[in-house]
C-alpha cells in the first residue's frame, strides 16, 4: 500500500504539467486576451483625446510600443518557451503578476483565500455535523412520518439552485425584512468591534451564503448515508449478529455504522477543494470577494496569470483530494488493499 501512495504522489508531477500546458496553449490562441484589451484601451483613449481637441494621440501604437506591450504580457517568446519560464517561476514559488491588478498572484489569492476557507470550513463541518446523523435516523425509522417529512424538505431544498435561493433570500430576508445584511462578508466598522462582535458581525454576513452553500448538499450526504446503511442492516452479518444474541443497538453501533461510512470515505477527500473553491455565483449575489469570485473575474478579464495560479492551486488540491479519499476507504473499510 505504501508503494501505491508514493506512486500516486509522483504522479501529480506529470498530471499537473499536462493540465497547466493545455490551459497554457489555450490561452495563447484563445481571442480576446490581454494584449487584444490593451490595444482596445489604448485606441478607445486615442478617439477620446482627438474629440477634445487637437493634439489627441494616435489611433494605433508604433511596433516599438508593440514589441513593449509583447514583453510586459509575456507574448514576446513561442508559447512552448513561455511556459518553460512560467513553470520555472512556478517551481521557485511565483505565480506572476496579474495584468488587471498589477500586482502579485500570491497577494491576490492570500487576500481572498481566507473568506472562502472559511465557507468551505464551515459548510463541510455543517454538512457532515447534520447529515450523517440524519441520514442514520432516516435509516432508522425507514417509511416512518420522521423520514417521510425529512425527505420532503431535503428534496425540495435539492431542486432548488443555489443561486436562485440566494437571490430569493437576499430580495426577503435582507432588502425587505431586513433580518440580515445585503451583502459583504464584514460591515464597515468592523475593526470597531470587540471580539465579540466581530463574531456576531460574520455571522449575521455569512448566514445567508452558508445556507446556499448547504442546501445543495445536503440531500446527497444524507440519502447516500441512509441508502449505505439501510443496507448494511439488511446484510447477513447484521441477522446473524442479531440471531446469536448480540443486541440490534449494539449491532448496528459495532459493525454497521462503520461499514456504512465507505461511501462517505469515497467523497471525503474530494472536499479538500471546498475548502478554497468557493462558488462564483453565490459570492456574486452576497458581493464576497473570495476565490471564486476572482476566478471568474479573470476569465472575464483574460487575466491569465491569476488563471493559471488559481488552476495550479485547485489542480494539486483535486489531485490530493483524490489520494486522501483512498486513504480514507482504506482506512474505513480492511479489506481494500492497495496494490
Amino acid at each position: 500500500m505504501r508503494d501505491y501512495f508514493i506512486r500516486r504522489f509522483l504522479l501529480i508531477i506529470p498530471t499537473m504539467i499536462g493540465l497547466t500546458l493545455l490551459v497554457f496553449a489555450i490561452t495563447r490562441f484563445v481571442p480576446g486576451g490581454p494584449m487584444e484589451r490593451a490595444m482596445m484601451q489604448f485606441r478607445m483613449a486615442s478617439s477620446e483625446g482627438r474629440s477634445s481637441g487637437p493634439g489627441g494621440g494616435g489611433a494605433s501604437l508604433s511596433e516599438s510600443q508593440l514589441q513593449q506591450l509583447k514583453a510586459f504580457y509575456g507574448f514576446d517568446k513561442p508559447w512552448p518557451l513561455a511556459y518553460a519560464d512560467w513553470l520555472g517561476k512556478v517551481c521557485q514559488g511565483d505565480l506572476g503578476t496579474s495584468t488587471r491588478y498589477t500586482e502579485p498572484v500570491w497577494d491576490l489569492i492570500a487576500e481572498r483565500l481566507p473568506v472562502s476557507t472559511y465557507f468551505g470550513l464551515m459548510t463541510f463541518l455543517l454538512s457532515y455535523g447534520i447529515c450523517i446523523p440524519l441520514g442514520v435516523l432516516k435509516a432508522l425509522k425507514h417509511q416512518q412520518p420522521v423520514d417521510t417529512w425529512s425527505s420532503v424538505f431535503i428534496f425540495a431544498g435539492y431542486a432548488i439552485p443555489s443561486f436562485a435561493l440566494g437571490a430569493l433570500l437576499v430580495v426577503f430576508c435582507a432588502a425587505r425584512w431586513q433580518w440580515f445584511p445585503v451583502g459583504g462578508f464584514t460591515s464597515d466598522e468592523f475593526e470597531d468591534l470587540s471580539l465579540l462582535g466581530q463574531a456576531w458581525d460574520i455571522l449575521q454576513h455569512t448566514a445567508l451564503p452558508l445556507i446556499c452553500y448547504l442546501v445543495g448538499s445536503f440531500a446527497f450526504l444524507t440519502m447516500m448515508k441512509k441508502n449505505s446503511l439501510l443496507d448494511n442492516l439488511a446484510a447477513d452479518y447484521i441477522r446473524t449478529a442479531v440471531a446469536k444474541g448480540c443486541d440490534f443497538k449494539q449491532a448496528v453501533r459495532r459493525h454497521a455504522l462503520r461499514n456504512s461510512f465507505i461511501p462517505i470515505a469515497t467523497s471525503l477527500g474530494h472536499n479538500l477543494t471546498l475548502f478554497i473553491a468557493g462558488s462564483f455565483l453565490i459570492e456574486s449575489i452576497f458581493d464576497i470577494n473570495g476565490f471564486g469570485l476572482l476566478g471568474y473575474q479573470s476569465l472575464l478579464d483574460r487575466d491569465y496569470p491569476v488563471v493559471m495560479g488559481q488552476l495550479v492551486i485547485v489542480g494539486v488540491l483535486t489531485l490530493l483530494g483524490n489520494i486522501l479519499s483512498d486513504f480514507f476507504v482504506a482506512l474505513t473499510d480492511p479489506r481494500v488493499r492497495f496494490e
